[in-house]
């Protein structure tokens, strides 16, 4: 039986144009390459929003929603936004669960979104080039409450949550937490890899069977996907495919300075599915395999 594969596009990122240069910004240009890419195959789009004045991350719900709702009523793709930084330059204070998920918590209330990200745990994370330079990287903290905070709003609301996996730990702790909140839809569990970045593993097939033991262990079963920050993801997918799980690919994901654009990127992975033996997955594909799930 062909595996039908969920293909994901990270549309951005919190990196801004002098980092990545090619990432959508405007709510126009969100919503253009977000149809592009769905139109290439991609049934998932996640993505970060911007404030219009300034040109940095804004993590609004009046942002989000027309986005979210010009992207839905053109194409059927799953959507889903970030979630802020615990604490960063725009949110010197460290903030709140409720605080962190104000916009999502939105979202899922006005019927928006059907995926909640939820990070479980926390972790370094540097460039090695920031590391060349002397130049400290930062904490990515996802303190236990938080994690619960977002598992229960998931739980509450029915959603899915979708974990970023950059570390084993975050593995066996979200699988741990998930189980202690019965009712909580399966996670998809995103593998992260790394080659620009200090953490977790590289883009490699023992990494990936490593990760797969691990998850054969903690969470059997469950869906699962390969992506990263700062990675070439593409050598990475024949496998990915071939042991059955799923893609993501993007401009948050690519490594910075990324001469792409995300709809050459959704192309590129579209190709490399196939010739994998996979077959694009659509919305309705995967909504039907988490509800089996």
């Amino acid at each position: 039986m062909t595996h039908k594969v969920w293909l994901e596009v990270a549309v951005n990122g919190p990196w801004s144009r002098r980092h990545q240069p090619n990432i959508p910004i405007s709510e126009d240009e969100i919503v253009s390459e977000a149809i592009a890419c769905a139109e290439a195959g991609a049934a998932i789009v996640h993505l970060h929003a911007y404030d219009p004045v300034t040109g940095r991350q804004r993590d609004d719900y009046e942002i989000y929603a027309p986005i979210i709702e010009r992207i839905r009523s053109s194409v059927d793709v799953v959507c889903y936004p970030t979630i802020p930084f615990a604490g960063s330059v725009d949110s010197p204070s460290p903030l709140r669960p409720s605080q962190r998920y104000a916009a999502v918590e939105a979202l899922v209330k006005a019927g928006l979104i059907e995926w909640v990200g939820v990070d479980p745990g926390s972790t370094n994370l540097t460039h090695y080039a920031a590391i060349a330079a002397a130049r400290s990287g930062f904490v990515y903290a996802n303190p236990e409450d938080h994690i619960r905070y977002g598992l229960d709003l998931a739980q509450r609301r029915g959603r899915t949550p979708s974990y970023a996996i950059y570390e084993p730990g975050f593995l066996r702790l979200g699988a741990a937490l998930h189980r202690a909140c019965p009712g909580t839809p399966v996670p998809i569990y995103r593998l992260m890899f790394s080659q620009g970045m200090a953490f977790g593993f590289p883009p490699q097939d023992w990494a990936l069977d490593a990760y797969l033991r691990l998850l054969a262990m903690e969470a059997p079963g469950a869906p699962w996907m390969v992506a990263g920050l700062g990675v070439e993801i593409e050598p990475l997918v024949d496998a990915a495919v071939k042991r059955g799980g799923h893609v993501r690919v993007g401009l948050e994901d690519a490594p910075l300075g990324s001469a792409f654009d995300n709809r050459t990127l959704v192309d590129r992975a579209r190709r490399l599915i196939e010739d994998a033996g996979g077959t694009l997955a659509s919305a309705a594909d995967m909504r039907a395999a988490l509800k089996v799930a």
